[in-house]
């Protein structure tokens, strides 16, 4: 059986992705986003990039950002991946796209099965996210808050997807035997509270991933 892909997202000190690394964590998100508690700012994420190898990759995570200040994000620290969880459409990937050689994962909020249809809106997206739907004065992600994953059983998506909200220790091994995405994105799930990671909750994850 091939084993899911890890990421965790919202990632802003070394000590922590120190923790991703030792434990074969595959991806970390450095969130731009500045009204989550999980934002990290451009600079910062730009010093902790010295912090990891080849091994862990790294994705930007934007949410309705000006095109150009991507772009020049992507360019300083060198992105190959990058994830959008706003309002972007398909002229705006394939802006970024005529610029840049990087690989995009566009977020969609799911809360019916209906909303898996809106992959078709986004035929140059590399990857897809699917997360909980947030609603009105929520964030647009790391809400802690999980949608019917039953709903993406026996669904066929043609481009490798991401699962994320509201995954913790208690639930991740429901994901592993009943579906089966590239990645699944941790953020809540590891944290003491927003924003504030804890090793050993990525341990326990990491464990039960990898007794698959």
């Amino acid at each position: 059986m091939k084993k899911n892909k890890i990421k965790i997202c919202g990632v802003k000190n070394a000590s922590i992705i120190d923790c991703c690394k030792k434990y074969k964590v595959n991806f970390i998100g450095f969130n731009f986003y500045k009204k989550s508690p999980r934002y990290i700012s451009p600079f910062k994420a730009k010093q902790l990039m010295t912090n990891y190898t080849t091994k862990i990759t790294a994705v930007g995570i934007f949410c309705n950002h000006e095109i150009e200040d991507v772009l020049q994000i992507i360019k300083k620290l060198k992105l190959k991946i990058i994830q959008l969880h706003g309002k972007e459409d398909s002229f705006y990937i394939k802006k970024i796209k005529n610029k840049l050689n990087v690989k995009i994962i566009k977020a969609l909020g799911v809360n019916k099965r209906e909303d898996l249809d809106k992959v078709m809106l986004y035929p140059n997206a590399d990857y897809f996210l699917f997360d909980y739907k947030p609603k009105k004065n929520e964030l647009p992600g790391g809400n802690s808050k999980s949608f019917d994953w039953s709903i993406l059983k026996k669904t066929k998506i043609q481009k490798p997807w991401f699962i994320a909200g509201g995954i913790n220790k208690n639930n991740i091994s429901d994901i592993i035997d009943k579906l089966m995405p590239y990645c699944i994105d941790i953020s809540s799930g590891v944290e003491n509270k927003p924003g504030i990671k804890n090793k050993n909750k990525i341990k326990e994850i990491m464990d039960i991933v990898n007794d698959y």
